[in-house]
């Protein structure tokens, strides 16, 4: 028994009604053979990328389903004598899904050899402050601190002391004094 993969595109003017008698007829024949159905993915009338048989769009339907590989002709040999099916493609995935659990394995393999990196330490200045820090102390043993933000200069005192010269900004926005 292999695992296959099913897409089937139906003329767009098919009914709903139609398109599920078509879906159960393929799964009967399918679990009739032996087989069994694992998915069925209706996804709706999307636009071709081409027309076919006059049809700009068409109804996909996605079957994953597992049996032989004659199941396989007699379910391919039904489609093609549908007249309601204008498109359709078999694909053989188990290969695929043993390829994709294989380098699962490796990965979780690798990932548990792979030595944990350890809990940062807090500096002893952090240690000393009850780990209150200025974002420094969170830093690995042996990487440079991040830089601190530039210092900006404060600004002038809008009003200067008595004695001291005015500037022409701190002039133009007191009153004259009388």
């Amino acid at each position: 028994m292999r695992i296959y993969e099913n897409l089937f595109i139906v003329k767009p003017d098919a009914t709903e009604e139609e398109i599920d008698a078509l879906i159960e007829q393929l799964s009967g024949h399918i679990t009739k053979t032996g087989g069994t159905v694992d998915k069925v993915d209706k996804w709706g009338k999307r636009r071709l990328a081409y027309r076919v048989e006059k049809n700009r769009e068409g109804f996909y339907v996605l079957l994953q389903f597992t049996a032989e590989a004659n199941t396989v002709k007699e379910f391919e040999r039904r489609l093609r004598v549908q007249d309601s099916v204008i498109k359709y493609l078999t694909v053989r995935i188990d290969e695929t899904l043993k390829r994709i659990e294989k380098r699962r394995k490796e990965r979780e393999k690798r990932a548990h050899r792979r030595p944990q990196p350890p809990a940062p330490q807090p500096s002893l200045a952090a240690q000393m402050m009850g780990g209150v820090g200025d974002g420094a102390a969170h830093a690995a043993p042996g990487v440079p601190a991040p830089a601190a933000p530039p210092v900006v200069p404060a600004a002038p005192p809008e009003h200067p002391a008595p004695g001291a010269p005015a500037t022409p900004a701190a002039a133009s926005t007191e009153p004259a004094a009388e």
